[in-house]
């Protein structure tokens, strides 16, 4: 193996890990805010856990995040706008990395 297929092969492995860990903190991200809207609606315990796999679901109706908006929004009634879910979801996307960063 050359050099260049060395390097080639390195960053094919790094872009691939990158994509995972994008796709591993969105995922979380989203847990988080499902977490969040469930204590908006008074949910706890196991019920607030059950929402928030509900939310990580949505996220694999269509691409982007407006399926997580709409079925948050939706679920919320009132209770936040769908810039306030945005505002969160972008908030708490770098908690997300940083908490996958502490598993490694």
């Amino acid at each position: 193996m050359t050099t260049f297929d060395d390097r080639e092969n390195a960053f094919e492995a790094k872009f691939a890990h990158d994509g995972e860990m994008q796709f591993k903190a969105e995922a979380r991200r989203n847990k988080l805010l499902g977490l969040w809207a469930a204590g908006l609606m008074g949910k706890s315990g196991d019920a607030a856990t059950e929402y928030a796999m509900e939310v990580v679901s949505a996220d694999f109706e269509e691409a982007g995040t407006e399926d997580v908006v709409r079925k948050v929004a939706g679920d919320l009634k009132g209770k936040a706008s769908a810039e306030d879910i945005r505002a969160k979801m972008a908030e708490l996307l770098p908690v997300a990395k940083a908490q996958l960063m502490d598993e490694i």
